[in-house]
């Protein structure tokens, strides 16, 4: 600081004697204004308020260097000593690793005094630092302590932001800082090890502090490298982050050995934010993602940006609201990869799971306009149409659900035949509004918890209740509970796809108490004896996940059970009598009798999925 100018009139102490003789020796006859003096930084000579700024350079570190009682003592000793010498309106400046327990300590102490504490991050991690950690340094402001006023001052300003970010808590700013120094970390892993297991991590918005970006980053080791294919960004279009390929570690996996690269990071877009096109995105990650590079990047290696299309995608938020018993939501329109649109309904506690969907009509042509291909069926729009398309089931699981119904035998021709079907878990409607519409003579009946998905149902996925449909607000297992005391078995058919809302347990759909025995007792009781049970599972604890299969064995003579391509769901379905269990072949016959059956003329039906296929690989436990 002297040498550049900044400031001539320095006091420099230390504790050290022979440090101060070698300093005043160093700098006596360069830096004649410079002075050196022993002292104690916890029992200083000086008088009140003779400086302006008080720079401390990792000596608060050093003091801090446990938590014990005598040692917070001895830095409160030195906190004390440097707001006595600090004229009002001065400066502590202290470099620092930012240990969490130091921080906290100097945040605490300076903060309850009616300073204005700010936290700059200095340097980062990488090949010319001298610490993988980054290195910050607080800024203390002394003002006069106001009586009575709790009001805090607490910031942060990193290294790649020009302005600060005002944080509301002490514990925040910890977080804050904390957050910088796991991806300082995560970029020294990385920056060093062509291979690393796939992580991922958010980028935050500096105005908002939400995160902005979830980065994805995926190696390929076994890729053979050549100029070229070291490293790529992918950026995942709007909407479509629930996919598979997208949304799971096995199908990035398989996105990163499609590409190419032997490191692609996956880029998913947030809800939440506004994005000015590929190239905004673009120029807004290409200085944070090469800090992710692998070693051995060559020098001026243009690193490519690929999506899928070709652009960003289209995601519009139709509905937010928050349920006291779903929590907060959302309804929005994406645009799929096939350029039509979908309708989602996701529950913001668990954002990476669409809860409900359903794809959406392209608006019919107005009297005497000119459509535009006669041998498109479905023609999808450039903005996003309103209309449900009842006729398609979007989810893979419920297409399964709707072909367990062949294990119907009593029911001859089954689309035309009287029947009862339960439903347990309402969503957007999807799967009640096919049975109703497909199943001409079927009376479905739909219990759901919260009133909230029957008005987000009713309001936004074209559902509608009518006297072969009927919705009870009620809790399943007490709706369920109440049938089975009247002692009838009454239902041809009873769905379950209820989700859980404690993400603690490994079982996230049905919640845990409708597979204890007790309870699939009474399932039993309502079914009638030809009648059928099927139940959407998702369970990824593998111990719990065999304990739900053996208490449905002892309830249920006959078991049968679907996985879903790519995903964790499982369908089983459940006959309560005793009967000759049916091999593949046969299941799979059925199921094209119903499908042919549902293929009624003049009633739509979209020729892109196949429900027999939903029976092909059915087994038998």
């Amino acid at each position: 600081m002297y040498d550049a100018g900044l400031c001539e009139d320095i006091v420099n102490i230390d504790v050290s004697e022979a440090v101060v003789r070698q300093m005043q020796e160093r700098s006596a006859s360069q830096r004649p204004r410079m002075s050196y003096l022993q002292m104690d930084a916890l029992h200083m000579d000086f008088p009140e308020a003779l400086f302006q700024v008080v720079l401390d350079k990792g000596t608060l570190d050093a003091i801090l260097a446990d938590e014990e009682e005598a040692t917070l003592a001895k830095a409160d000793r030195m906190f004390a000593e440097i707001s006595r010498v600090l004229q009002v309106g001065g400066r502590y400046l202290c470099v620092s690793l930012a240990q969490a327990h130091v921080l906290k300590k100097a945040v605490e102490f300076f903060s309850q005094e009616g300073w204005v504490v700010r936290v700059h991050q200095v340097s980062s991690s990488g090949d010319k630092q001298q610490f993988v950690l980054p290195i910050f340094v607080y800024v203390m402001t002394k003002f006069k302590k106001v009586p009575g006023s709790a009001a805090q001052i607490l910031e942060i300003c990193p290294e790649d932001q020009d302005k600060p970010t005002r944080v509301e808590s002490t514990e925040r700013l910890l977080e804050a800082v904390r957050d910088r120094q796991h991806y300082a970390l995560l970029r020294s892993q990385l920056s060093k090890a062509s291979s690393v297991e796939q992580l991922s991590l958010d980028l935050c918005s500096s105005e908002s502090g939400s995160p902005r970006y979830t980065l994805h980053v995926v190696d390929s080791p076994s890729m053979k490298l050549s100029r070229d294919n070291h490293f790529a960004i992918f950026i995942i279009p709007q909407g479509r982050e629930t996919e598979w390929l997208f949304g799971t570690e096995e199908g990035r996996r398989q996105l990163a050995a499609s590409a190419g690269f032997r490191r692609l990071v996956a880029v998913a877009l947030h809800r939440e934010q506004h994005y000015e096109g590929m190239a905004g995105i673009q120029a807004e990650l290409s200085g944070k993602v090469m800090e992710l590079a692998p070693p051995g990047l060559p020098a001026g290696q243009q690193v490519p940006f690929l999506s899928v299309g070709g652009d960003i995608g289209v995601r519009t938020v139709q509905h937010r609201n928050t349920s006291p018993l779903s929590g907060e939501y959302v309804v929005e329109d994406v645009k799929g990869d096939d350029k039509c649109y979908f309708r989602r309904l996701i529950f913001l506690s668990n954002r990476n799971v669409v809860q409900s969907e359903a794809r959406l009509l392209a608006p019919a042509p107005l009297p005497g306009q000119k459509k535009r291909r006669r041998d498109r069926k479905k023609p999808c729009p450039t903005e996003p149409p309103s209309a449900i398309d009842k006729s398609y089931l979007c989810c893979e699981h419920h297409k399964a659900m709707v072909a367990g119904l062949c294990l119907l035998e009593s029911a001859d021709p089954l689309p035309g035949a009287p029947l009862s079907v339960l439903v347990v878990g309402l969503g957007g409607g999807s799967l009640p509004l096919f049975l109703h519409d497909y199943f001409s003579q079927a009376h479905v009946v739909v219990v759901e918890i919260d009133p909230s998905m029957l008005e987000v149902a009713t309001r936004w996925f074209g559902f509608s209740q009518g006297n072969r449909m009927q919705v009870h607000v009620s809790d399943g297992l007490d709706y369920v509970a109440n049938l089975a005391a009247e002692a009838s078995a009454q239902y041809d058919a009873v769905m379950f796809d209820v989700d859980s809302k404690d993400l603690t347990v490994g079982m996230s759909c049905p919640p845990p108490a409708f597979v204890e025995k007790p309870f699939l007792q009474k399932v039993k009781t309502i079914l009638k004896p030809e009648g059928v049970f099927v139940l959407n599972l998702v369970c990824r604890d593998a111990q719990l996940k065999e304990s739900v299969l053996a208490t449905l064995r002892e309830i249920f003579p006959l078991l049968y059970a679907r996985r879903i391509d790519g995903e964790v769901n499982e369908i089983l379905f459940c006959q309560p009598s005793p009967q000759r269990p049916r091999q593949p072949t046969e299941l799979l016959a059925l199921a094209r009798a119903l499908e042919g059956a549902l293929r009624q003329p003049g009633r739509p039906w979209d020729s892109s999925y196949v429900l027999a296929d939903m029976l092909q690989a059915v087994k038998i436990l």
